[in-house]
Parts: structure tokens; C-alpha cells; sequence
């Protein structure tokens, strides 16, 4: 790495620990003053209070890191200028490129890491910080959700579950599965079972009872007696994931993008409103990471603006850039989620466009 670089690094990342710190302290803060008391009396460990509030930041991830690349950026840029230092690097032969590349790396990794935090940490961890708090701290009564109905609509196959064994969907208890026929026409079979555990890609029934029925919906003598007599027994016809019960039983804003379109795959009967707020909420979350690179490219030249000018011409204008971006946003969202306009180019447009803004202030900067 470059002498220049580690420098530019050096100087950047200094200002975003802080304005990330500051961010995240502000936020914990807040819910630790109508947490704290419940989470002392429920005497939660110090790792489980940690991963709290982890989970409670996780939703809030992607706002946090913009605004605070946005300070960071416009802090370092300012320092560059104040000091004469971009104009020392230009007449050393530095292109304008160089001196701002570590600013956009660093904003692609940080986009990267809302990537992670919005697919990963957010459909486990969130959801558990919510619960937590919705029982006050007490574990005790934290427990699995029961009573799910999955209808998946595509396959013709209702899933009855009276108990989730564990965090991850992949271990039932009390499952009940109603099979209809093809054609849309009467039922096929039902098979019971103490118990379902989704291994090695398949899922295994334990001690089913199998009921079948012929074309006309009257209940029949099984036509595989050994099959059925079985005490453990594989259905590799049934598509359902564990992501499945788990998606449809935590709240939608915590769920991954790739959960979501599987959503939309397996529920093609959703109503028409239904499914054009699923579709921008899905296509909303896959464009919010880089609301980093955008809020970066165009909090350079705003840096640089307030170290040639005026501080507050600067400040001013990237503060004036992000609010637009997300007032846009949420003006976009109003219009798809009413029908006004289409959900995926709504979801679009607010980035693209502040995004072709942002360059436009670069190259004239540049």
C-alpha cells in the first residue's frame, strides 16, 4: 500500500470510528434508558445484553453508516483543503482519483458489510432482540412459536405446526400436512406426525399416519401399505424450507432479501396490494447499501466545497443531498405501495438519481 494511501486511510477512518461510535452510542442510549431497569431485574448475562443490542441496532444498520460516512467524508475532505493538502498532492502529480479511491473503498466495504448485516444478522438477531423485549428480558418466558400455518399455494400443500423446536424452523413438533391434487381438485392425502426434522436437504416424519383419498375426495385404503407403516419416512416431494416457517413467522421488515423472493415464489395468490408491498420492500432493501457509495461520492465535493468556501456552503449542501435522498425515498414508497407507480422502478429511482447527481458533482469537482 502507498505511503499516500495509508495516510488518506489514516485520516478517513479516524473521523468514521468516531461518527459511527457517536451513531451507535446515541441509539443504545435511547432504548438503555427504558431497558435497563426490566433487563437488571430479568438479570440477563452481559453477552445477551451485548447481543440485545446488537440486534436493535441491526435494523437501523443502513442509516447509521451513510450519515456517518457522509460526517467522516466531509470532515476529511475539509481537513485536505484547510490545510493546502489536496493542492500539495495535485502539483506532486497525484490525480484527484488517487487522493479520493481509499474514501470510495472504504464505502464499498461498508456497503458490503449493511449486505451482511441486512441478510445474515438481521432475520436471526433482530428478531430475537424483539422478542426479548416484548417478554422484558425473561427467558424464562421466551419460547418458540407455535400454532403455524404455512399455505404454500404453489404446490397445493397446507402445513399445520403446533410447536417450532428450535430457532432455525429445521425440527417440528405436532406437524400436519394436507395435500391436494395437482388439478386444483380434491384432496390427495394428509400424513400426521409426532415430529418433522428437515435433514440433509429432506424432510423425515416421525411415526406418520398417512390418510388417502381418491379423485372424488372419499377417503381410501393406502395403495403402499409398507410404505406407510414406516416409523420414520422421507418426503422429498415436499419443497418447503426451514426459511419458510421462519419467514412467515418473524415480521417482515426482518427478513432477508432472499427470503423475501422466495416469499413471492411460493404465495402466487397474494392480492395485488399485498404483493406490490412485498416486491418494493424486497427491491427497497437490495438498494440500501448503496446509499454508502452515493453518499460518499457526493460528500466529496460538498468536503471540498466547505474547505475552498465556506464551511456552511458545504454542510449545508451534503446535508441538504442526503435529506433529499431519503425524502425521495419515502415519497418513491408512498406512490409504489398506493399503486401509483411501479414498485421495483420506484424502488430504483431515488438512488439512480441521486447517484447520477453525485457523479456529476464529482467529475465537475475533479
Amino acid at each position: 500500500m502507498k505511503i499516500l494511501t495509508r495516510y488518506v486511510l489514516r485520516e478517513f477512518l479516524i473521523p468514521l470510528f468516531y461518527c459511527l461510535t457517536g451513531f451507535v452510542s446515541i441509539y443504545v442510549l435511547f432504548d438503555l434508558f427504558g431497558s435497563f431497569s426490566r433487563m437488571r431485574n430479568a438479570h440477563i448475562s452481559f453477552g445477551d445484553a451485548v447481543m440485545y443490542f446488537c440486534g436493535y441496532l441491526a435494523p437501523y444498520f443502513h442509516y447509521i453508516v451513510p450519515a456517518a460516512l457522509m460526517l467522516a467524508t466531509l470532515y476529511t475532505m475539509w481537513s485536505f483543503c484547510r490545510h493546502s493538502e489536496i493542492v500539495a498532492m495535485r502539483a506532486s502529480g497525484v490525480s484527484f482519483i488517487a487522493i479520493v479511491k481509499p474514501l470510495l473503498a472504504v464505502s464499498l466495504v461498508m456497503s458490503g458489510l449493511v449486505v451482511y448485516v441486512n441478510e445474515v444478522f438481521v432475520p436471526s438477531r433482530a428478531h430475537w432482540a424483539a422478542q426479548m423485549k416484548t417478554v422484558q428480558f425473561d427467558q424464562e418466558m421466551f419460547d418458540k412459536a407455535d400454532n403455524i400455518v404455512f399455505r404454500n399455494a404453489a404446490q397445493s400443500r397446507i402445513w399445520n405446526v403446533n410447536e417450532l423446536l428450535d430457532g432455525d424452523g429445521e425440527h417440528l413438533r405436532g406437524v400436519h400436512v394436507s395435500v391436494d391434487r395437482p388439478d386444483g381438485g380434491a384432496r390427495l392425502f394428509n400424513v400426521s406426525a409426532e415430529r418433522a426434522d428437515f435433514l440433509d436437504g429432506e424432510w423425515w416424519f416421525s411415526n406418520p399416519a398417512m390418510q388417502h383419498y381418491d379423485s372424488l375426495g372419499q377417503e381410501i385404503a393406502t395403495p403402499v401399505p409398507e410404505l406407510d407403516a414406516l416409523t420414520l419416512r422421507c418426503f422429498p416431494e415436499f419443497s418447503e424450507r426451514p426459511v419458510d416457517f421462519m419467514t412467515q413467522n418473524r415480521p417482515w421488515r426482518f427478513n432477508s432479501v432472499s427470503d423475501r423472493f422466495r416469499y413471492l415464489r411460493t404465495h402466487p395468490n397474494l392480492t395485488a396490494e399485498t404483493r406490490r408491498d412485498c416486491v418494493y420492500d424486497t427491491w427497497a432493501q437490495i438498494m440500501s447499501p448503496w446509499a454508502c457509495v452515493i453518499i460518499t461520492l457526493f460528500a466529496i465535493p460538498a468536503g471540498i466545497a466547505s474547505g475552498r468556501q465556506s464551511v456552511f456552503k458545504g454542510i449545508l449542501g451534503a446535508l441538504a443531498m442526503y435529506f433529499a435522498y431519503y425524502g425521495l425515498t419515502i415519497a418513491m414508497m408512498v406512490v409504489a405501495k398506493n399503486g401509483w407507480f411501479p414498485p421495483i422502478p420506484a424502488a430504483v429511482l431515488p438512488p439512480a438519481a441521486v447517484l447520477a447527481f453525485g457523479v456529476r458533482a464529482f467529475v465537475k469537482q475533479r
